[in-house]
């Protein structure tokens, strides 16, 4: 398999981004965040490269795995709410205007992108799919959260409410010209019922309702109450899921 690894100026963010890059460019390009604290470097680390490498072999997808700040965002407990979210819509804007293209011009393609996280990184592919479908056509999010709850409390500015699905999807009209987009690609949501899957789980219900009264085509699944909060189950997720999202 061929690794490549890139580092690129970001006017959004001020500092150098690194990225690397599984395969060579053939198939479906498919951007990994990482989970919370995380690092573009987690899709080898953590072994879930095990579990893409014959897709990514056989010329049926790239992936693209990315960077995150959630240390000086979301995962910035006790900072300022605002200047955290101010931060996170930052990251955002790299990934949709400085990133997307980047990875258009290594792929050769301006097709539609397959966003996949866990965790935190879930919550991130979920909001990038649902704010910006004309770019990310299929989603892949496993164990997330899509409110600000256990992160920002009560707190709930414009930034905080559009970056959580549960919040805008809610009130989204019914003739948005998202929707028609939503209905016509792929997106799963995947949760366990085990240990510390709790509040994840809650959230993930959250969504579903939401996603449902709305009328939003996005398929959710609950493994059992044994299945946990953790990288072997979410690799049993991968290998179950992803011929069914690249076919």
């Amino acid at each position: 398999m061929e690794i490549r690894y890139f580092k690129h100026w970001s006017g959004h963010l001020n500092r150098d981004m690194e990225f690397k890059v599984y395969g060579s460019g053939y198939g479906k390009p498919v951007l990994f965040i990482p989970c919370q604290g995380g690092r573009f470097f987690d899709f080898e680390n953590f072994k879930m490269i095990d579990y893409w490498a014959m897709f990514i072999e056989a010329g049926e997808c790239t992936v693209y795995s990315c960077d995150c700040i959630d240390n000086e965002a979301w995962g910035a407990l006790g900072a300022d709410n605002r200047w955290r979210i101010e931060n996170h819509e930052k990251w955002f804007h790299y990934i949709t205007t400085e990133l997307v293209p980047y990875i258009h011009h290594l792929h050769g393609s301006t097709e539609g992108i397959l966003t996949f996280g866990c965790s935190m990184g879930a919550m991130h592919a979920a909001n990038l799919y649902y704010r910006r479908p004309d770019l990310f056509d299929s989603m892949f999010a496993i164990s997330g959260l899509y409110d600000s709850k256990d992160f920002f409390g009560d707190y709930c500015d414009d930034l905080v409410y559009n970056n959580c699905p549960s919040y805008y999807l809610a009130n989204m009209p019914a003739d948005h010209p998202y929707m028609s987009l939503y209905n016509s690609q792929k997106s799963l949501i995947v949760c366990g019922q085990g240990a510390w899957e709790g509040p994840l789980l809650a959230s993930t219900r959250q969504l579903d309702t939401v996603c449902c009264q709305k009328g939003i085509g996005t398929r959710f699944e609950y493994w059992g109450y044994d299945v946990d909060h953790d990288w072997p189950w979410w690799y049993k997720m991968v290998g179950l899921y992803l011929p069914q999202l690249l076919h």
